[in-house]
């Protein structure tokens, strides 16, 4: 039986990490998801990786050989979206309902995105009126799998005197995020590119027309930014 992307097939907490984890490397630009890139990402031993990778590919839900390294398959894809799917909505729920900070909600959602009930992510993506981006600026698939679509560009990519806005980030560590708190860069703030400084490729901002503020080119290469 199908809800929109929920799947009825029971996981582990463990199996639906690799899962996710495969997902994200694909779309990170990995062709192939080698055990070594796993056994990185989830901080594991190669021997326990590619015993999980065993089980999954038993359970149709992924594709392995040594070649081509691990993909998922159509039902593991699906599987992989739904756990994206509650992580993102609770993350939101988390901020926008109980106050949390963006550098606070992820971990949380870690836990709270195992949550096995069939009609838990639909009921809660009602609740908090189907948001589109979750409080880090990642899209939230639908019922479906679909994501919103929006073009965005790191703030490094702008042009002189070019105007945009945050929509998202490439770094989601609450060193960073606690960081752009500081500085007052969140999700909406207005930005204008003022100089790009070549000697060290640092960027002189200004935030919401008012306040300018200098930027090193790590920080500003994890900003994501669209076109005002």
């Amino acid at each position: 039986m199908f809800y929109g992307l929920l799947i009825v097939v029971m996981r582990t907490h463990s199996e639906e990490d690799y899962l996710k984890a495969i997902y994200h490397l694909h779309k990170q630009g990995h062709v192939k998801v080698s055990v070594t890139a796993l056994a990185s990402k989830l901080g594991n031993k190669p021997a326990s990786v590619i015993d999980m990778i065993k089980k999954l590919t038993d359970k149709k839900l992924v594709e392995y050989d040594k070649v081509r390294g691990a993909r998922l398959s159509n039902l593991g894809n699906k599987s992989a979206l739904v756990v994206i799917r509650k992580h993102r909505l609770w993350e939101f729920f988390l901020q926008d309902k109980l106050g949390y900070t963006w550098d606070e909600v992820h971990q949380i959602a870690e836990q709270l995105e195992h949550v096995h009930h069939d009609e838990l992510a639909d009921r809660l993506d009602e609740f908090l009126n189907f948001p589109q981006f979750d409080p880090h600026g990642d899209p939230i698939p639908d019922r479906n799998g679909k994501f919103p679509e929006i073009k965005s560009f790191r703030l490094t990519e702008s042009k002189h005197q070019e105007n945009g806005v945050v929509v998202g980030l490439a770094d989601m560590s609450p060193v960073f995020l606690k960081y752009l708190d500081k500085v007052g860069i969140h999700l909406g703030t207005e930005i204008a590119l003022i100089e790009n400084n070549v000697f060290d490729n640092s960027l002189d901002i200004k935030i919401n027309g008012k306040t300018r503020i200098h930027l090193s080119q790590q920080a500003a290469h994890n900003i994501l930014v669209h076109k005002a």
